[in-house]
């Protein structure tokens, strides 16, 4: 009899665990309270040295810089901002990406009955920042991020690309482009 019990939570727990894989990433922002974005028009990005993730995979990945500075390139002119080769420039973007091992313990499964032998899971997770920086003040005046299960995804490059451009996107899509706060 309890073998059928548990079988419909075990389905349930399987699909759980399969959406959990797939999840969608979560997606923040921070906005300056008083700042006009309709100020900004140009930008640059911050020196390279800045932009180091202090993870060797992501720092000796010599597309992975350049495939956000892309990202957030074209994201950004679409919105009408221009990136500036000299002169003047309004803002100053700096990122910041990270991957760490998280341990997911299980034991909230063995307390609902999910599973007889629940042992922890060790997973990558994985966080992009972006800064927006006025260039007049040296204020931090936005800041989007995304979180979102990284397994795999460092090692497999047309997977981190594609989190990436997925990532910039929900991130800019938060972007106050032309507005009065």
């Amino acid at each position: 009899m309890r073998p059928l019990r548990l079988a419909p939570l075990f389905g349930v727990a399987l699909a759980t665990l399969t959406l959990t894989g797939c999840a969608t990433m979560r997606v923040n922002s921070f906005v300056e309270r008083g700042t006009n974005f309709t100020v900004y028009k140009t930008y640059s990005w911050a020196p390279a040295a800045q932009l180091a993730t202090g993870d060797p995979r992501l720092d000796n990945n010599e597309f992975f810089q350049e495939r956000i500075q892309s990202a957030v390139e074209k994201g950004l002119g679409a919105r009408g901002l221009e990136k500036a080769a000299s002169g003047q420039i309004d803002f100053v973007l700096h990122y910041h990406a990270s991957v760490t091992q998280r341990v997911d313990a299980g034991g909230i499964d063995e307390k609902y009955g999910y599973c007889e032998d629940c042992t922890p899971s060790v997973f990558d997770a994985g966080t992009l920042t972006l800064d927006v920086v006025d260039a007049r003040t040296n204020r931090l005046v936005w800041r989007g991020w995304a979180e979102s299960t990284f397994d795999g995804v460092v090692d497999n490059q047309q997977w981190l690309e594609r989190q990436i451009d997925e990532a910039v996107n929900q991130i800019l899509r938060r972007f106050p482009v032309g507005a009065r706060l």
